[in-house]
């Protein structure tokens, strides 16, 4: 068990994104593969494209309603974007989101 590695989300520093967006990076492996917590504020929208490279992104939705400039990932919803994938992260309500990169 000496092998796991914790944390809180309250005890990680928030990096400020872009406006009304703040990741928290909850943890790094090998190869670049990382987890992080990001929130994101009522009305709050990436200011770019947000393009999956060199690998792929997976989504949990832990709290509010999710936008990825397409449609509404309530909580409680997984989004798998698939390496070269895209979207445009945003909320009109806010939410928490959980983001795994496996790959780097």
């Amino acid at each position: 068990m000496s092998d796991m590695v914790w944390s809180h989300v309250d005890a990680v520093p928030a990096r400020k994104l872009t406006e009304g967006i703040a990741l928290r990076q909850m943890w790094e492996g090998e190869g670049g593969r990382s987890c992080h917590v990001v929130d994101i504020a009522p009305g709050a929208v990436w200011p770019n494209l947000d393009v999956h490279e060199p690998g792929p992104e997976e989504v949990f939705v832990v709290s509010g309603v999710f936008n990825d400039g397409v449609r509404d990932y309530p909580a409680g919803s997984f989004i798998h974007c698939p390496a070269g994938s895209s979207h445009v992260p945003q909320s009109t309500t806010g939410c928490r989101l959980f983001v795994f990169y496996p790959e780097g």
